[in-house]
């Protein structure tokens, strides 16, 4: 009797202790969203928040669902919520990213989270210093008079993908295959890589690292999270041992013309405007940053291009611009800067699709002091999150904004603020225009190459984090001597 006495008292215990924790956490919870006048919204679960509902509406193929049915419960400016277990105001509309981008620095500023900082650990809490240096380095690289003598490179980087990986096949998978396009010419001009064997043990890691940075920080064997902070170690003593490399070829002058005007030779001879050089861990670091950047978000892009084309009449309009510039050349000629610029209604294309499957759905800041937005009032230390989707299928924005219609960006285009694949304010994405240029060379190339149709037209798009097709886009393909065997929807004028 005393033995089972013993055993209630102590189950007791044990369940007052956990009811006792959970209360804890729900008065924490609580109280971290009882300011007076905060923006409208629900916070969800202690720990969690809404994590879940943010990336379900992804995986269930219509990111956008949980931006406009918070817009349409709460506030169509800016409404609460808590995702990554942190209190978050999501800021809405044209409005809301003016304000985001135009306050950086000032009242914002850049957030990522855990699982981010453990991937590129030289960040630590010097996000904002550390993005400030790296945008000091950058633009020389990445303007478009610096860009303009890569144009030849990249074509002939997409000629041999093509001839490779596409030709002779009746069929293959879209998104795996510019990625590795992507990859490919990222290597090139950021790091001189060449080597195909190299390049893709490379791009394996960077696979196992590009899906697992944005999940749950769970380091436990076998989760995605553990393999993405694995392959980042690998390919940071990879990149370590090349930079190594770089510096002694620099110091004794034994590197050629094209190697010493890539990025990673900009980074080893550029100091910031203190006069300070990157470490070699700092390099490696950004180095893997731009790589990720460099070909997930524009990949993401091409595929989508592709899948458009599949669909609509604009391929017809497509090829016509194309087959002008292919007719204007001598055999074996490289694209250069004037045939980009002729590549308008291409862009146009490419600017809508990005629209409809923005490559940088949105992007975390945190609020540096309470100040107020919109009548509401946001606290310091709240993490703050635009939505592209927010404007992008905005009717008021964009009208039919499910109509795909790449004259939305003929003349002045869209209205600002409203249009922001590549972000907005000091953050724009430095990369916009090798982006440009990464995905016109690819059009170009697969347009005067093919004609093609989707093997699953009903494919799913999931975002996880970034949108792409469940299957990742399988096509039939058919080269032009042979394109009587598909439809002719995309080969006649409309």
């Amino acid at each position: 009797m005393e033995l089972f006495l013993s055993y209630s008292y102590l189950f007791f215990a044990f369940v007052f202790t956990i009811i006792f924790a959970i209360q804890i956490l729900l008065y924490r919870h609580r109280t971290r969203f009882s300011s007076p006048n905060l923006p409208p919204g629900t916070v969800g679960w202690p720990l969690v928040g809404e994590t879940l509902e943010f990336l379900s509406s992804g995986w269930k193929g219509h990111p956008h669902s949980f931006v406009f049915d918070r817009m349409t419960t709460f506030s169509s400016e800016c409404f609460k919520t808590s995702i990554l277990g942190v209190p978050t105001a999501f800021f809405c509309g044209a409005a809301g990213n003016k304000f985001l981008f135009s306050n950086e620095r000032r009242l914002v500023t850049a957030w990522w989270p855990d699982s981010v900082k453990k991937v590129f650990p030289s960040t630590g809490d010097q996000v904002d210093g550390a993005a400030k240096r790296m945008r000091s380095l950058l633009p020389q690289f990445l303007k478009p008079e610096a860009l303009q003598k890569y144009i030849g490179i990249m074509d002939d980087i997409a000629q041999r993908h093509f001839s490779d990986d596409w030709e002779n096949h009746d069929q293959v998978t879209v998104y795996p295959l510019s990625k590795r396009y992507t990859f490919r010419v990222a290597c090139r001009l950021f790091l001189s890589m060449e080597e195909p064997e190299h390049i893709q043990r490379l791009g394996a890691e960077f696979h196992l690292l590009a899906n697992g940075i944005l999940t749950l920080p769970i380091e436990l064997p076998g989760t995605p999270f553990d393999r993405a902070i694995k392959a980042s170690n690998t390919i940071r003593d990879e990149l370590r041992s090349i930079i190594k490399q770089r510096k002694h070829d620099l110091a004794t002058k034994k590197n050629d013309d094209i190697t010493a005007r890539d990025i990673l030779s900009h980074m080893l001879t550029t100091t910031d405007e203190d006069g300070q050089y990157m470490s070699e861990v700092e390099i490696a670091d950004k180095i893997i940053g731009l790589l990720v950047g460099g070909h997930d978000t524009a990949s993401v892009t091409i595929t989508f291009v592709v899948k458009f084309l599949a669909d609509v009449a604009e391929m017809w309009f497509i090829m016509t611009e194309q087959m002008e510039i292919v007719n204007s050349k001598v055999p074996g000629e490289l694209l250069n800067w004037n045939d980009i610029q002729q590549m308008k209604y291409s862009w146009n294309v490419a600017c809508e699709v990005m629209r409809l499957a923005p490559p940088l759905p949105g992007a975390f800041r945190e609020a540096m002091h309470d100040f107020s937005y919109a009548g509401f009032q946001i606290p310091k230390g709240w993490k703050l999150y635009w939505s592209a989707y927010s404007t992008h299928r905005d009717p008021k924005c964009f009208p039919e904004p499910e109509k795909f219609d790449p004259t939305r960006f003929e003349g002045k285009g869209p209205a600002p603020y409203t249009f922001v694949p590549f972000g907005g304010g000091p953050r724009m994405c430095p990369g916009k225009e090798y982006a440009r240029l990464e995905i016109l060379v690819f059009m170009h190339n697969i347009v005067k190459r093919f004609r093609w149709e989707k093997a699953l037209p009903e494919e799913k798009i999931v975002c996880n984090p970034l949108p792409n097709p469940e299957s990742g886009l399988p096509i039939h393909l058919a080269p032009h001597r042979s394109s009587s065997s598909l439809p002719s929807t995309t080969s006649t004028a409309p």
